[in-house]
């Protein structure tokens, strides 16, 4: 398998676009970083990241004359109203179009709500007044009076106002104005495509407001080491006028977060997380009262937070960025409610955890197939590289993949499997492999987890037999059997035949759901689920047009009812490669996995006979 690449950004300027997919349409906007960031083009593939252009601003110093009080006389109605980031873009520009040759957005939007005490926004009077920019939480402190930002969000004269309501003034807000005394920022912290831009974090203490601190009024989040790239989370912030014209706090619910190849940091998917949303918590879990959790990221990173400078990718402005929360973030932590502000010198990247990689290595993912392959009672998924290298991945049965193991290294004989499919062929509980190879052999390899690739396996059919015409081929339950024993086959003539009780040797006994015909010529992708819910399994289509089709009752007597989930439509003519597997929860083989043509790799969770179920990637095309 080709080494995973690192990946393209632009920069976050607080963009928006409302982009159409054909029969999978949604907004898809997100933004985060000042206009001061310059726009750069996105490396090509493969190109290092480029090293900081300049160190950031020193840290202001603080100002023994701001107070609550001056903020409170500083920031007038008209003025925090009048704070907005004038930034943003409410378009893509003249000639930009929805190139992309895959689903253009998750479908998860930001959610508008009251927002929580222990969350705010932030101004800052020396940015031109136009200080409603970032956001940042009350964390847990032995001073009660610490707040946690993204690190390009320092600003001097800097005020935090928990749950800001707009239609008050300052001195009425519901839960006071905080005046900032002291930031902490790492002194090497970036906020440009360097490694360093992990480390876009910071934390400011605040003076009291009387004789209250902050923590004592609104309550305090906990910190957490970030597990790893792949959490559940819920991700809040304020994002700015005029792309948030309620001006109210919006929350992207129990959305998962995938890797940022090659960097220490996290990303989601979510519209709607507009310039403003910067330094926002990423929470992992919520306590019992609402307002207060455990926080385990923060908006921020490569690019202040998200790429958006639009080349010819249409989803430009959705991605948002967290950096890892690990040991040298603790260790600002730890300073910071010290009152201190060291330098710990040049950052040195720690081992990244786990990743899939990224689309330009998933463009040669040729093959896939899935199955409990390991008897753990939930699927896993093997890939089939276009160098002939083979990669089982492992699941988590929670949505995830966690782990890869290499059954096969590069070579020659692999790069001739031309189809091939999963099933508990041999009924031992754990999924077999069945390989039709370009000469017309078929091979059948048995437990495949626990014995591998690297033997001669089960020869099914010899080579230059008629299985050379066997186009595609499909696993299921289609039949009564207990265990994942039938086949089927989509023949070179459009013809469609249906095996059941294939064992080790034999294909077992043949039934012709389709005479030859020209229709089934055009039957592009196969593969096989229990989408209707029933126990037994369905064929699910996909069509050269791209039109996609379940096909439930399938079995003996016939193809069953055809269902539509999709109508025909350019995007999904770019379906390259599909598998369904068992990968979540509710032990049901229905979670469909597909490799776009742009090495994208997304999962639909839940899929039924009638939708595709809950969008989830797992690779990104950059």
């Amino acid at each position: 398998m080709l080494k995973p690449e690192p990946p393209r950004g632009r920069i976050r300027l607080g963009a928006a676009a409302v982009l159409s997919a054909a029969l999978l349409s949604a907004a898809a906007l997100a933004g985060h970083a000042t206009a001061a960031q310059a726009a750069t083009a996105p490396p090509a593939p493969g190109t290092p990241a480029p090293t900081a252009s300049a160190p950031p601003a020193a840290v202001p110093a603080a100002d023994p004359g701001w107070t609550a009080e001056a903020a409170m006389r500083f920031w007038t109605p008209e003025r925090m109203t009048a704070a907005t980031d004038p930034s943003g873009r409410t378009a893509p520009p003249a000639g930009l179009a929805a190139t992309s040759p895959r689903p253009t957005t998750t479908g998860i939007t930001a959610q508008h709500f009251k927002g929580l005490k222990s969350v705010g926004t932030i101004f800052s009077k020396d940015k031109g007044l136009k200080g409603h920019r970032c956001s940042a939480s009350v964390v847990r402190s032995k001073g009660h009076n610490l707040i946690l930002t993204a690190g390009h969000c320092v600003g001097a004269n800097s005020m935090f106002v928990p749950r800001y309501d707009r239609t008050k003034s300052a001195a009425a807000q519901p839960y006071q104005v905080w005046a900032v005394d002291k930031w902490f920022r790492d002194k090497a912290a970036t906020w440009d495509k360097a490694k360093s831009s992990d480390l876009d974090y910071a934390f400011a203490s605040l003076k009291p407001n009387g004789r209250r601190n902050v923590q004592d009024l609104v309550g305090a989040n906990a910190l957490a080491r970030t597990p790893g790239y792949a959490n559940k989370v819920t991700v809040v912030g304020y994002p700015s006028l005029p792309h948030n014209p309620s001006d109210q706090a919006v929350r992207c619910p129990g959305i998962r977060t995938t890797a940022l190849s090659g960097y220490y940091q996290m990303q989601i998917f979510c519209a709607g997380m507009w310039g403003g949303v910067s330094g926002g918590p990423f929470f992992s879990a919520l306590d019992a009262s609402g307002d207060t959790g455990t926080i385990i990221g923060n908006v921020g990173g490569f690019l202040a937070g998200g790429p958006d400078v639009p080349t010819t990718d249409p989803r430009y402005n959705e991605i948002t960025y967290s950096p890892l929360h690990g040991d040298r973030f603790f260790r600002l932590y730890a300073d910071a409610q010290q009152g201190r502000n060291p330098d710990y010198g040049p950052y040195r990247q720690p081992p990244l955890p786990y990743t899939m990689g990224s689309g330009p290595t998933w463009k040669h993912a040729r093959l896939m197939a899935s199955g409990d392959f390991q008897g753990t009672g939930h699927g896993d998924m093997l890939v089939v590289w276009s160098d002939g290298e083979v990669t089982l991945y492992d699941s988590d049965g929670r949505g995830l993949f966690t782990g890869e193991r290499r059954l096969l290294p590069k070579n020659s004989t692999w790069t001739h499997a031309a189809t091939l499919t999963a099933g508990d062929f041999t009924g031992s509980d754990r999924f077999d492999l069945l390989v039709r190879w370009s000469d017309g052999e078929t091979t059948l390899y048995g437990d495949v987890g626990t014995k591998g690739l690297n033997w001669a396996g089960v020869q099914m059919s010899k080579p230059k037999s008629v299985w050379k015409d066997a186009v595609q081929i499909a696993a299921g339950r289609f039949s009564a059997a207990t265990h994942v024993t039938d086949l089927i086959v989509r023949w070179v003539d459009g013809e469609v035949t249906l095996y059941t009780g294939v064992d080790s040797g034999t294909f077992g006994q043949e039934h012709q759901l389709k005479k030859k015909n020209a229709t089934w010529k055009d039957a592009t992708l196969l593969t096989g689920g229990d989408f209707s819910g029933t126990g037994t399994w369905d064929l699910m289509v996909r069509w050269t047009d791209g039109e996609l089709d379940t096909y439930t009752g399938t079995g003996a007597s016939g193809l069953g009812a055809e269902r539509r989930v999709l109508n025909a439509n350019a995007l999904w003519k770019h379906d390259a490669v599909m598998t369904t597997g068992d990968f979540t929860g509710d032990h049901r083989t229905d979670d469909l996995v597909v490799r776009w043509s742009d090495g994208e790799t997304t999962m639909y969770t839940d899929t039924a006979a009638t939708r595709l179920g809950g969008e989830q990637t797992l690779v990104h095309a950059g």
